[in-house]
């Protein structure tokens, strides 16, 4: 067995892998109650198993100008798909998409709160404040 062979035995693991992360993901969306589980269904999952499908494909094509493009891929996802996630879940909170009763602590209603938003006016700034009345 040579070193061609090693790796890509290496990138079909590592493909394999990717795609039961992805699986899982997808599981994970449909399955999950409410939107912020589906949130993070979409996003932890998803990204670890992209991440181990693209360098499986690169173990499976060991070319520099592949590699590249690869690591331009992963970095665009680790940048958008965190900031994707995190605004799926304030417009949930926002619009009162989201269960109540399964957060433990809800940091996000005090800062809301803290800006001039009540959940009463569906977060609209309350009039008074910062802004002059209409």
């Amino acid at each position: 067995m040579n070193l061609t062979e090693v790796m890509a035995l290496i990138g079909a693991f590592l493909l394999l892998a990717g795609a039961f992360f992805c699986f899982g993901g997808a599981l994970g969306l449909v399955r999950f109650p409410d939107i912020l589980a589906r949130m993070h269904a979409a996003t932890k999952p998803q990204v670890f198993g992209l991440m181990c499908a693209l360098v499986g494909v690169g173990f499976s094509f060991p070319d520099p100008r592949v590699w590249l493009l690869l690591a331009l891929v992963m970095l665009l996802q680790i940048l958008t798909a965190p900031v994707a996630g995190h605004l799926i879940g304030r417009v949930a909170y926002r619009s009162g998409q989201w269960e109540t009763d399964e957060l433990v602590v809800d940091e996000l209603a005090e800062d809301l709160r803290d800006a001039g938003f009540t959940r009463n006016e569906e977060f609209r700034p309350e009039r008074g404040k910062d802004r002059p009345s209409q």
